[in-house]
């Protein structure tokens, strides 16, 4: 009876245990909100070892020229950034696009940052915004209005920031984030888009091909009727 009576106030205290441990397990792992994964998750997104689609069609520039992917290649390699202005994603990776995108050019990967979202959507994405936020930020490289939003669509960019990578050959062989911790720049341990523009550079093979873009869904202008 003594024996009974010793175990039976420990019940109630293994009960709530038990629902506490389902209620954790029920909650949302927010260590996803600031770190993405290096996995390869299923999408529409162009293919490693694809060519730049639509690489010829000329955009507006923030600098009042047109320019277009294939005129920004560089000789070791070209970056395709698919950014925007209004997107807390972008702004808390965007002095690392910048330093990133400045840097390219010296070895010898061009670069081109676009901007697909429609700005009726979204306003601080418009044209005007788009050429104050990369004079504030300090962006060296085109960044350019996919007027039609169809660039995106071809190269299955969802996300914003959002990067492609081509080698010298003209081959996608890094697609995904900028690095493993968007609003905690201290504590990046993964620095995917930096080291897989050091392997193109060096022509060496890129470690880590892709990993998983975390940022603002793009909101496309609508299809033109053909």
């Amino acid at each position: 009876m003594k024996r009974r009576r010793a175990i039976a106030p420990l019940l109630p205290l293994a009960l709530l245990a038990a629902i506490a441990a389902i209620s954790f397990a029920s909650q949302p792992a927010r260590s996803q909100a600031s770190a993405p994964s290096a996995v390869d998750d299923a999408s529409s997104a162009l293919p490693l070892g694809s060519a730049a689609p639509l690489e010829d069609v000329a955009m507006k520039g923030v600098d009042g020229h047109e320019t277009s992917i294939g005129r920004a290649a560089g000789k070791r390699g070209t970056l395709v950034l698919f950014i925007c202005d209004h997107c807390p994603w972008v702004k808390a990776w965007q002095t690392r696009i910048a330093a990133l995108g400045n840097a390219a050019p010296a070895q010898g990967i061009g670069v081109i940052a676009i901007n697909s979202n429609d700005p009726d959507v979204f306003p601080e994405d418009a044209y005007a915004p788009m050429r104050e936020r990369a004079k504030q930020v300090g962006y060296k490289f085109p960044y350019v209005v996919d007027a039609t939003s169809d660039v995106a669509r071809a190269f299955g960019a969802t996300h914003t920031p959002e990067a492609f990578l081509f080698d010298a050959s003209g081959r996608l062989v890094y697609h995904g984030a900028v690095d493993d911790n968007a609003h905690d720049e201290p504590a990046v341990k993964e620095h995917w888009l930096a080291d897989a523009i050091a392997a193109v550079s060096g022509g060496k093979p890129v470690a880590t091909a892709k990993t998983k873009s975390l940022g603002c869904g793009i909101r496309p202008r609508a299809k033109r009727s053909s």
